[in-house]
């Protein structure tokens, strides 16, 4: 504790300590020049920082999903994910990262399931704590978020988890704790929802566990638009309202100060709380910031990585007659297939979206790493979905020109633009401007029945070839982040247009006063065979092509903030596709291009089956590293892969009467899967590489004492071809607890790398806490004394060693 933050506290007044603690806008806390504060920026993350304005042509180096990221198993990997991030930051002026994403794949169905790490606490917590002091080693604060149990995202303000203590504790609470007591990072997000009757801003847990239990000194920032009343908030540990100024900490919160109903001592608390944190970010004079910070990112250093962390992530969890790697100088022909070919998502939507400075597709990626030498042919095959696409490069004449429009009509600015979609903080916009124009060529690259239309929230009108073709105010709850920032409504026209045939095109956008921000643009939408015609098409081409490459996912209208999902199947004709494709060609790949699971009820049907996740701004170059086996696919499963939709053990994400009760207790993902005998596509851990492994010896202590780590010894053999990576995996169990338990849990993991046939020795730590279980009589941490089972294995159903270690004095 540093006194001379006392000092300032009593330097001000009421008054001011209050403007401190509600936020000066959207990314910024408030300034005050008395004390030498500057204001403090925060970003919205975690996959890159999109930094303080809304704004598309404000590029962001951008990561694979944290789905993806807890898939590679890798600390160092996402220690130097941070890193890159806080240089990031740094380039846009940002002193606070909003990430890494905390929360539990509790079901597949939630929501933001791809900006979440894992179904495991232990997993979870060590890759955010790896993730977190990347960023804090580099001088820039991560934000921990959403403290807790904000796993899905229906009736996300007001729905009220109820969950048991001990529940709480070893699965929810448990990756906060790990990443608090391991990296200590300078603040932590309050969620928007609320645990056993009290919203998270009001929330015991704050105080009693988070500050007090646990010691840790932070900021504890409200989600945005999170405080929903004065006293309740201002006096649990809630430090920072953001957005600011705060209506409830405003006048209302002077009020109950001077009344009483909120004592002094909470506001100096929560100022103290933001000085620390100023000061670690180096915006406080006098007080030195907790770290050096790096150059500033560049494009460069943000492939490089990327690219790298893509292929560490993608799981290959079939190989059937090792049809991968594929071998460059056997294939002639290669048909790349499925409406992902050229339109692949690289991130999922909501306030997680950053505008990567280029997304390489499956095609590009493919194209340059094949070369000349071999054709690549493509199809789409099935339809995703019907939205309508923004407009490519080459269909545009370039620049086009956007026009900043008073309430008149008149210019107030003209600047050229190469892309046709907006995304504007209405701070950020030309003074005095109510529309933007924007005027450019478009032209058609095949004959047929073209979609043209418009996508956002607001009045629209389009004029092609000066004629006015959409005319309409498109209304949507702008505080909806799924329809905002995500899958944005579209109205549109067909026109039928031959190949080659320019059409000048003028969209004039207005947004309303009750905005803060607008994602706005021109969409179209190429013509399309009958669905039974692009099928026939692809199975031609697949049945006359060395292999078939499919690649299937979903977009940000099926995982998103906002919203969660329904089922688990792709959209669209996706799953016929596959069918097809694997009929008319045995050397079919199929690759799955989604955040969470899906259904795959033809997975046994096809040769391989890659899970790519949302991999960032490198996917295709990544993509073709792994198919061609340049480099080796990394990743093991963060989470368990259900098969079928009512295989899915945990499936309720919708409250009832405002609340959503947590009844499956401690038995989620894997363990739900154990517990009732199902077996599930895929296992949690489950993942192939291109060399094999035998796992020749596991050496475990015969006694540990209550409380104490032990260290276990798991000697592996690389008994194939090439250089490759494992992730050895130790699961525990007591079979003959005192108390429920599930049948077994992950204690401990470390990644081995090894050369063919070599041998190494693999110490896996597992830590006392992986043995103990949260007593709700004593209200604290206990260790039962006995025999615990430990096995090694590759996932967690396979256990390929077992030994056991009894715990006593």
């Amino acid at each position: 504790m540093d006194p001379t933050l006392d000092d300032l506290v009593r330097k001000l007044d009421l008054e001011t300590k209050l403007r401190l603690i509600s936020g000066a806008g959207a990314w910024t806390t408030q300034a005050c020049e008395e004390i030498g504060l500057r204001p403090v920026s925060v970003s919205d993350g975690p996959v890159g920082v999109r930094g303080p304005i809304e704004d598309e042509r404000d590029w962001s180096a951008t990561m694979p999903s944290s789905s993806a990221l807890a898939a590679t198993w890798d600390e160092e990997l996402l220690h130097r994910v941070g890193a890159l991030l806080a240089a990031e930051a740094v380039r846009k002026d940002v002193d606070v990262a909003l990430g890494p994403t905390v929360n539990l794949h509790r079901s597949p169905l939630g929501g933001r399931h791809f900006e979440c790490f894992s179904e495991d606490p232990l997993l979870t917590g060590r890759m955010a704590a790896a993730y977190v002091r990347g960023l804090q080693d580099n001088g820039v604060g991560a934000c921990p978020k959403h403290f807790v149990a904000n796993d899905a995202e229906t009736d996300r303000t007001s729905v009220d988890i109820r969950v048991d203590e001990r529940t709480l504790r070893e699965l929810y609470l448990a990756p906060f704790d790990h990443l608090v007591t391991e990296a200590g990072p300078w603040t932590v997000m309050a969620a928007y929802n609320g645990v056993d009757g009290a919203p998270m801003t009001e929330s015991p847990l704050l105080r009693e566990v988070l500050k007090d239990e646990w010691g840790w000194d932070g900021l504890v920032v409200s989600d945005w638009g999170a405080v929903y009343g004065t006293e309740e908030s201002a006096s649990a540990a809630l430090d920072l309202a953001m957005p600011g100024p705060s209506e409830h900490w405003g006048e209302p919160l002077l009020a109950a100060v001077r009344e009483g109903r909120v004592p002094e001592a909470a506001i100096d608390d929560k100022v103290r709380s933001l000085l620390r944190l100023a000061a670690r970010v180096g915006a406080l004079d006098g007080h030195p910031a907790a770290a050096g910070r790096p150059s500033p990112g560049t494009v460069e250093q943000g492939a490089a990585l990327a690219r790298e962390a893509a292929t560490a992530a993608m799981v290959l969890v079939r190989n059937d007659g090792d049809l991968l790697p594929l071998a460059n100088d056997n294939l002639s022909r290669v048909a790349l297939l499925g409406p992902g070919a050229l339109e692949a998502r690289p991130l999922g939507g909501g306030s997680a979206t950053v505008f990567p400075p280029y997304v390489a597709s499956p095609l590009e990626g493919l194209r340059s790493a094949l070369g000349d030498r071999v054709e690549l042919v493509t199809a789409p095959g099935a339809s995703l979905s019907d939205d309508l696409r923004t407009p490519r490069a080459r269909e545009l004449s370039q620049p086009g020109t956007l026009r900043w429009l008073d309430a008149t009509g008149a210019c107030l600015k003209e600047e050229p633009t190469e892309g046709t979609h907006f995304v504007r903080d209405l701070k950020s916009v030309e003074e005095g401007s109510v529309s933007l124009e924007l005027r450019t060529v478009f032209t058609a690259d095949t004959t047929g029945d073209w979609q043209l239309g418009v996508s956002g929230v607001g009045a629209f009108v389009l004029d092609l070839d000066g004629e006015t073709v959409v005319d309409t105010h498109i209304v949507r709850d702008p505080l909806d982040i799924g329809s905002v920032v995500g899958a944005a409504p579209q109205e549109h026209i067909t026109r039928r247009l031959t190949e080659g045939q320019k059409v000048d095109v003028r969209l004039r956008f207005t947004w309303g006063q009750d905005i803060m921000l607008f994602w706005v643009g021109l969409v179209v939408g190429e013509p399309r065979l009958p669905a039974d015609q692009q099928l026939a098409r692809a199975v031609e081409l697949a049945a006359a092509s060395d292999v078939a490459v499919v690649v299937v996912g979903t977009t940000e209208a099926v995982e998103s903030e906002g919203f969660d999902r329904r089922t688990l199947r792709l959209p669209g004709d996706q799953d016929a596709l596959v069918h097809a494709v694997a009929a008319a060609n045995p050397r079919t790949v199929v690759v799955v291009n989604s955040g969470a699971p899906v259904e795959m009820p033809w997975r046994d049907e096809v040769a391989a089956l890659l899970l790519a996740w949302f991999p960032g701004m490198e996917l295709g170059n990544a993509l073709a590293d792994v198919l061609l086996g340049a480099v080796e696919p990394g990743g093991r499963l963060p989470t368990t892969w259900p098969a079928r939709d009512e295989d899915v053990p945990v499936w309720n994400t919708t409250p009832r009467d405002g609340v959503l009760e947590y009844t499956e207790g401690l038995h989620i993902g894997h363990r739900a899967y154990l517990r009732e005998g199902t077996e599930p596509a895929y296992w949690f851990g489950h993942g192939l590489g291109y060399t094999t492994w035998e796992y020749e010896s596991f050496d475990v202590p015969a006694h540990v004492r209550p409380g104490e780590d032990l260290t276990v010894t798991v000697r592996v053999r690389n008994s194939g071809e090439r250089h490759g990576k494992e992730v050895v995996q130790v699961y525990a169990a007591r079979p003959d607890s005192a108390v429920e338990r599930p049948e077994l849990w992950l204690a401990g993991f470390a990644v081995a790398k090894a050369g063919p046939g070599e041998t190494v020795d693999v110490p896996v730590r597992i830590a006392a806490r992986a043995l103990q279980h949260w007593s709700v009589t004593g209200h604290q941490w206990q260790t039962e004394s006995g025999a615990f089972l430990l096995s090694a294995g590759r996932s967690a159903c396979r256990p390929l060693l077992t030994d056991e270690t009894v715990v006593s004095e």
